[in-house]
């Protein structure tokens, strides 16, 4: 067994000096998946930093009538918030899609950003992958990956990101909050996450030693409609073999404002910026929605057994759409 050091924040300053003070060390807050990579032997950290206790916990509003959520907001409390419920549904549908309430009583907002791939050669030690022991090589990529990524993956790794939550605040244009040793910057959640390309290890943009302390919710999307939609194998909290979060504004007859994600497609949530530009200035037509998720999706470059994804999402992107669309008159 392994020793492992504790170290119990009190302020955000506190834990970004405790981190600089301990190599290895790693930051814990509901530890859902933290702790899981920790039994299989995928992440070894030598210190863990408990910020769970740390004052980041509440939802406020903002005064253009976004919100402001704190880093350790946890999963259930958010989806449940009657704000997030009224004025960003495509939130609170895609964290009730992500987990079971067990899991969502104890995982927090910054933690599910966070969360790693759920391949299964990146947890199993045995295997060779690049995102856990770079230059060992992508086992999935001729193995078994019916579940991964079929846009934006590389010679190097193939996984996706697991998270729900994460697709939705893409589509809703959301921003990170990050504090580290050298002061707070603020990330947009759509540039947070990276594309495997040649170092898929490096998951997000974070920082050494960064920890997150909020993410905020722009006013501009606050009202309109949106929706998430995720299909996987069973219907009781498995992982998205595909899933779409999509905010629509359609007025006089034409769309104003579209936003479209994808989830389980890609290493990140895939902002769907060509299918955007195809919807803006045209009616929500039947024919103008698939030529619009066409134009992203032809795009996509399967592996040899996953290419039934692009259907799929094809299929709840537009079935999506047409939900949000107003009835014609």
């Amino acid at each position: 067994m392994e020793p492992v050091a504790y170290v119990r924040a009190r302020s955000v300053e506190e834990a970004a000096a405790a981190h600089a003070a301990h190599p290895g060390a790693r930051y814990l807050a509901g530890g859902t998946n933290l702790v899981d990579l920790m039994k299989h032997g995928v992440e070894t950290p030598r210190t863990l930093i408990d910020v769970s206790r740390l004052p980041l916990d509440g939802i406020e509003e903002l005064p253009d009538g976004g919100l402001r959520i704190g880093a350790t907001v946890r999963n259930s409390d958010l989806a449940a918030h009657r704000l997030v419920r009224s004025r960003y549904p495509v939130l609170s549908q895609a964290l009730l899609a992500g987990a079971s309430g067990q899991l969502r009583n104890v995982a927090t907002t910054g933690g599910n950003l966070l969360q790693r791939t759920r391949c299964g050669y990146f947890q199993d030690t045995s295997k060779p992958c690049n995102k856990r022991t770079p230059g060992s090589g992508c086992a999935a990529r001729d193995g078994i990956h019916r579940d991964h990524a079929v846009l934006g993956h590389s010679p190097h790794c193939v996984a996706t990101h697991p998270s729900d939550m994460a697709v939705a605040l893409a589509a809703l244009d959301a921003a990170v909050e990050l504090r580290g040793a050298d002061g707070s910057r603020t990330v947009p959640v759509t540039d947070f996450h990276r594309l495997p390309g040649d170092h898929p290890e490096q998951d997000t943009v974070i920082r050494p030693g960064e920890l997150i302390c909020a993410v905020t919710l722009p006013g501009g999307a606050a009202g309109l409609p949106s929706a998430y939609r995720k299909a996987r194998d069973r219907a009781s909290y498995a992982f998205a073999l595909a899933s779409v979060a999509a905010v629509l504004d359609v007025d006089g007859g034409v769309v104003r404002r579209a936003a479209l994600a994808f989830g389980g497609l890609a290493h990140r949530p895939w902002r769907a910026r060509h299918a955007e530009a195809a919807l803006l200035g045209a009616a929500p037509t039947g024919e103008a929605v698939a030529r619009a998720v066409d134009a992203e999706l032809d795009r996509a470059e399967p592996l040899r057994d996953n290419a039934f994804k692009v259907v799929l999402a094809r299929n709840l992107a537009r079935r999506v759409l047409a939900d949000l669309a107003p009835p014609r008159t």
